[in-house]
This record gives C-alpha cells, structure tokens and sequence, in this order.
C-alpha cells in the first residue's frame, strides 16, 4: 500500500527521538490502537510489549478513561493553575496522597518525567537554602541509572554508559557511585556518603529497577540500606518511581515492597494510564513546611504552562478508578508467572548473558546487540512491537494483555534471537 499523504508530506520536517535521522529506518505510520495492539496505515496490526514507552498500563483506549476525558473535554480542557484551581486537580492529589506510603502529601504537578525530576532536584535544593545549611547542594546518583533527557536530570544519569556523554561537562557534575548491593560495594558506598554528606542534599535512585539504564535489578534491600543512610547522614531520599509506579514491579509503588517511605517521590508514565502527558513530585511535610515563611523567595519559584491540565487530571483520576475496581496487581502477577515460564528458554539461546523477570517486564540481555534497528524489524515482521535498546530485548506490557498475546511476544522473542544466532553461525 502506498503511504497517506499525510505521511509523505510530514516526515521531510519531523525529528524523532533516540534516532540519527541520517540512517534511521522510515518510521511505522500508526492509525488506530485498541487494548495491546497497534493498527498501520497499511493494514498491519502489532501486538504492543511495550505499551507505549510502559505507560498503557490499563491497554490502549480504555472506556472508562476515554468516558472520563470526552467528559472533561466538554467542560473545560485546560485552565491556568496559577492562582486557580479546580476539582479533577484536587481530587487527583488527595487520591495519590492517600494511596502513597508514609506522609507524603504535597503534590506538584508538571507534564513530563524530565521536568518531575528537576522539581524534585530543586525542591532539594531549596530545601537546605530555605533551612540555611550552606553548601549543600550535589545530587548522589548511581550508575546504570537514568532520570530524563533534559539538561538538569542528564547529570545525574550514568555518566559512561548512558546517552549523554557528550554533555559532559556542561551542568555541575553531580556524585555518580555503585548501589550498595553488597558488602563490599556498600562498605564503598557509606564511606562515599561520610567523606561527601556536607555538600549532597540528596540521594536519588530508581527504586528496585533502573529502566532505561537497562532494566537492571536491586532488591529491596538496597532501598533500606539507602533510607536508612540518608537518616543517619541527614539526606533527602528521592525515588524516581516514573517507570516503576503503578504496579509495573508487582507492587503499587515499587517503594512499598522496601517497607521505606521517601522524602519526595516523582510520578508519571502509567499515572494517566498513558492517556495524556502528566507528572506529579510529591514531597513529605517536613519537606514542604521548608518552604513556608513570611520570606517570599522561600516559595518555589516553578510553574509549567500546562501544570496540573485538568484533561490529563480526569484521565489520571479514571485510571485510579481502574486500579481501585480491578485485580491489576493480580493481573500483574498472572504476567510475571507467565514471563518467568516463557523467557527462561532464551537463556539456553547463543549470545545471551541473562534472563530476568520482575512484576510486568521481563528481560533478555545479550552480551550484544549490534544492529538493534534490524532486530526490531524482525519482530515487526513477526507481528509485535518490542524495542530493543542497549543489550537487551525487553517486555513491558499492558496489565490487561491477553494470555495468548503475551505468548505470541514471548514466542517472537525465543524465535527471532534464535534465528538471529543461527544466521551469523553461518556467517
């Protein structure tokens, strides 16, 4: 089939993200989705295992959230939140603060994960400014983690393996350092944080599985080793929960299964279901109190254009109700037993280095991947949507995917890496 006219006449003007436009493949033209699957303009149709970058989490085109933003639409799309508020805003943020751990229960609004994470980072900052503890001012990260794409959260992603060394050197470095996973790397971690602690405000990380750095594990245990340094040292904790959120790792908040409450928490991917653009940082009192004075500058000077659009608000507010009215941490459950079974034959494959589940996603790591453009073509021409990056061909699909789809993913996975290995064997 010959491409729309729309196709032909936008792509010579459009730039898409993680991609040198010289060499990169022409992109699928999408027409419609509905539950896990992608419809082309050509006919095809793609079972999804990404849901949509992990943020679909209730499937595509949901009727209770459609229902609920066709209403909002009706009413009022958008509205500033500069001295204005309104109920799907409010109603939003007593939800989360009821549904989050501990006390947390300041709920800011942004658009985008990046800018979530640049509230949270500031919030820090701010915090010891507005205290008086002068000084404090770096961000303790660690490697293999990934916290956005804009100019602020780069500097406290890995340094070296990431994606944005050529950067180096633009922002203040912030203290990059090895999680604590075990004896020895946490023996190096705490004498890190006692030379440091006078200039860090916080430790950040990606609670239990860092995503884009290449959805790499950690127990739970390493979340209660860095909460508790950060007590004993008189550190924020920031928990960058954009991916892991909203059941993705098992539990509602990956947090939650540390036993640990953070001082501020970022929110965003799957808080709408993947309906609307929306983030939240929400910070504990003690956080919060920080900023209130009779001293003007000691508010936080921060305000996205789109904060807190009441569309996206309704949106999100329709996919709390979900999570309130169906088993989908059981349905996550019922994802993680079938990945578990299905994965752990690519581990007898060629060229892979390890097979790894947890919650909703599931992990093959090869030792590499060199071409992963062709790769995600030969899954395309097996029917499905799975994007490898890095060294690693992932799932991360909708809770609601059925069985037979989920198999269908899976089985494209075992078969297209074997394929793959016998085709350079016989090279």
């Amino acid at each position: 089939m010959s491409a729309p006219d729309w196709y032909e006449a936008g792509l010579p003007h459009i730039w898409l993200p993680y991609a040198q436009m010289k060499t990169a493949p022409a992109p699928l033209a999408a027409s419609a989705t509905h539950g896990s699957r992608i419809t082309l303009t050509d006919g095809r149709e793609l079972i999804d295992g990404v849901a949509a970058w992990w943020t679909a989490c209730h499937g595509y085109n949901h009727p209770h959230i459609r229902a609920h933003a066709e209403a909002q639409l009706a009413t009022m799309p958008h509205v500033m939140f500069g001295g204005m508020v309104h109920e799907p805003a409010l109603r939003l943020a007593s939800r989360l603060s009821a549904m989050l751990p501990g006390d947390l229960e300041r709920v800011f609004y942004t658009d985008s994960g990046s800018v979530a994470v640049e509230v949270a980072m500031k919030m820090a900052i701010q915090y010891r400014i507005n205290r008086g503890e002068v000084g404090r001012v770096k961000m303790l990260a660690f490697r293999g983690g990934y916290h956005g794409d804009t100019l602020a959260t780069m500097a406290i992603c890995d340094p070296e393996e990431g994606m944005h060394h050529l950067f180096a050197g633009v922002m203040p470095a912030q203290h990059v350092v090895d999680l604590p996973r075990d004896e020895t790397s946490t023996a190096a971690f705490e004498a890190f944080v006692t030379t440091h602690a006078h200039e860090i405000t916080a430790i950040i990380v990606e609670p239990l599985v860092q995503g884009a750095g290449g959805m790499l594990f950690h127990s739970p245990a390493v979340l209660r080793r860095l909460r508790e340094s950060a007590d004993r040292h008189g550190l924020l904790l920031i928990l960058d929960e954009i991916f892991t959120g909203f059941g993705r790792t098992g539990s509602m908040f990956a947090c939650q299964q540390a036993g640990i409450v953070p001082d501020i928490i970022t929110l965003s991917k799957a808080l709408t279901g993947g309906t609307m653009a929306l983030a939240a940082t929400v910070a504990r009192r003690h956080v919060y109190e920080a900023f209130l004075s009779d001293n003007p500058e000691h508010a936080l000077m921060h305000g996205p254009t789109f904060m807190a659009n009441p569309l996206a608000c309704a949106c999100a507010n329709a996919s709390l109700d979900l999570f309130e009215s169906t088993p989908r941490l059981e349905q996550v459950a019922a994802i993680e037993t079938a990945l578990h079974e299905q994965l752990e034959p690519c581990r007898a494959l060629p060229g892979v280095k390890d097979v790894r589940v947890m919650g909703a996603i599931g992990v093959v790591e090869m030792d590499k991947i060199n071409d992963p453009a062709a790769l995600r073509t030969r899954f395309i021409s097996e029917g499905v949507w799975i994007r490898p990056f890095r060294n690693i061909v992932y799932l991360t699909p909708a809770f609601t995917i059925q069985p037979d789809e989920l198999r269908s993913l899976t089985r494209a996975i075992e078969h297209v890496l074997a394929t793959d290995n016998a085709k350079r064997n016989e090279r």
